[in-house]
């Protein structure tokens, strides 16, 4: 009989459960969508019964397709997505019937309030991360203010896979991952922050224990079994966030190793042994037992999204976008974009604002896009030449995934500004392949989840810098920074100047 790992993913747009061989080979995936409800500017909810129903429809799926994995399946590992705020009374029943998710804005308040009261250096160290309205800590604020019933009500507060966990299993429990960025977990002692706690006013009773992703949590309920067709006492594992899961599924799992995550947003991480204490870097637990210190540029691909409608009214496809700026030189003739069409997530200048600087008369379509795509390049280089400083360590290689990893002409421009080989993994299901590797470890088939990791991981490409190119960035980085903190003093006079509406 083969054994098989059975990995649940609950994202943003649906559920998935996915059947995985000891090689690390997805035999087959199921998904089912959930709506994205935004019932107000700036709110975002789901509801966790749509997850749950998700994941029980995609499992039958797997199981109806392939019979006889049903008795080959050795583990079941859960990821989701990160920083979901989902509220169970004394029964176990559902608090509120829709919970704020990850890219729920309505903390904003709560944040500056934090902010206003506190200094970085204040927090960071106990916290392992600056405030952003992301973080669970700040939603239970929200709550307590807001909807201070609920919150009476409330026994203990659940993420996103932490919900599935207890549906599969009926035990209670919060991932390191997912606690180092809930901001009250203390980084160094991976407890919940008493100081942490204490500042927010909140109470640690809503808490579950923290506990390792690797662990086993609790086997299958009998009557859940049932109703999935799978084996009653199936191991379940604590499980992890969706984003070190993919970390982990995409090889990302030492120090040395980078991640490059260009979607809609950017995101940069990399790996230490320690969080970095900065004020502009985002710090999450890994999988593995280090930190994923991370940056995340608000416009990754949202800025060619951008250029493609401005410029063009969506008049040409994004093949077609790239072609043109294929025709510009490396340093687009000396144009600069800074792609902070949205602000900044983090830092003193969240109000930042775009520009393309340089502009000159024999600037042209191809140049202006390829300097958007240098531009989110060299924004993502200042942010990793901070992270390479605090710890010490040059990036050897970045893994690249999402849609910025099918532009060839990008990672090209990408590797030559970072100054480091990218490659780009054969499997685009790299959070499937994390709990794999968890899975894998957690019945003794792997010594590590690195080792797992390095068994389940191929690449599809791997991409040089070009020493011409390389050479011209490097004399352009230095301006591109100073454009940025020169802009900076800029930034509140546009803000009084009350001219950017609708």
């Amino acid at each position: 009989m083969m054994d098989y790992y059975l990995a649940i993913d609950v994202g943003t747009g649906s559920a998935r459960a996915a059947l995985v061989n000891r090689q690390g080979d997805i035999v087959a995936i199921a998904s089912h969508e959930h709506e994205q409800r935004v019932p107000q500017y700036g709110w975002s909810e789901q509801a966790p019964e749509e997850w749950w129903q998700g994941v029980v429809v995609s499992i039958r799926q797997l199981i109806s397709q392939y019979p006889d994995a049903r008795d080959g399946i050795v583990a079941i590992c859960a990821c989701g997505q990160m920083h979901g705020t989902v509220l169970l009374d004394s029964h176990g029943e559902l608090v509120n019937p829709t919970v704020m998710l990850w890219n729920d804005k309505r903390t904003t308040p709560q944040v500056q309030a934090f902010e206003q009261q506190f200094a970085a250096e204040d927090y960071l160290r106990h916290s392992g991360n600056p405030a952003t309205p992301a973080w669970p800590g700040f939603k239970l604020q929200w709550l307590r203010d807001h909807q201070p019933h609920a919150l009476a009500r409330t026994a203990v507060v659940l993420m996103p896979k932490d919900f599935i966990n207890f549906r599969l299993t009926g035990e209670l429990a919060q991932d390191r991952t997912e606690a180092s960025c809930s901001f009250l977990m203390d980084p160094q002692t991976g407890d919940w922050s008493g100081v942490m706690l204490d500042r927010m006013g909140l109470s640690p009773d809503l808490l579950p224990p923290i506990r390792q992703p690797a662990e086993l949590l609790g086997g299958l309920l009998p009557e859940v079994a049932a109703m999935l067709g799978l084996r009653p006492q199936t191991p379940v594992l604590v499980g992890g966030g969706d984003y070190p899961m993919a970390l982990l599924g995409s090889g990302v799992s030492r120090p040395g190793l980078g991640s490059d995550v260009t979607g809609t947003s950017c995101i940069i991480t990399t790996i230490a042994s320690q969080p970095l204490l900065d004020a502009e870097i985002s710090n999450v637990a890994t999988c593995q037992g280090d930190w994923g210190p991370f940056v995340l540029l608000e416009t990754g691909g949202d800025g060619m999204r951008w250029a493609r409608r401005s410029l063009h009214d969506n008049t040409l496809s994004y093949a077609e976008v790239n072609q043109l700026a294929t025709r510009a030189p490396a340093g687009a003739r000396g144009l600069f974009f800074l792609p902070y069409l949205t602000g900044e997530r983090l830092g003193q200048h969240r109000n930042a604002r775009a520009q393309f600087f340089g502009l000159a008369a024999n600037h042209h379509l191809p140049e202006l896009h390829r300097a958007v795509m240098e531009g989110v390049a060299f924004a993502a280089a200042r942010h990793i030449a901070v992270m390479e400083q605090a710890t010490g360590q040059k990036l050897e290689r970045i893994v690249a995934s999402s849609g910025g990893a099918r532009s060839a002409l990008w990672l090209k421009i990408k590797a030559s500004i970072y100054g480091v080989p990218i490659v780009v993994p054969q499997e685009a299901e790299c959070s499937v392949l994390g709990c794999a590797a968890l899975a894998a470890v957690a019945v003794g088939h792997a010594a590590s989840a690195q080792q797992a990791a390095d068994r389940f991981v191929r690449y599809s490409d791997e991409i040089q810098p070009d020493p011409a190119w390389q050479a011209i960035y490097q004399r352009m980085q230095p301006v591109f920074n100073q454009i940025y903190f020169n802009s900076q003093a800029l930034y509140h006079q546009l803000d009084a100047l009350a001219l950017n509406g609708d």
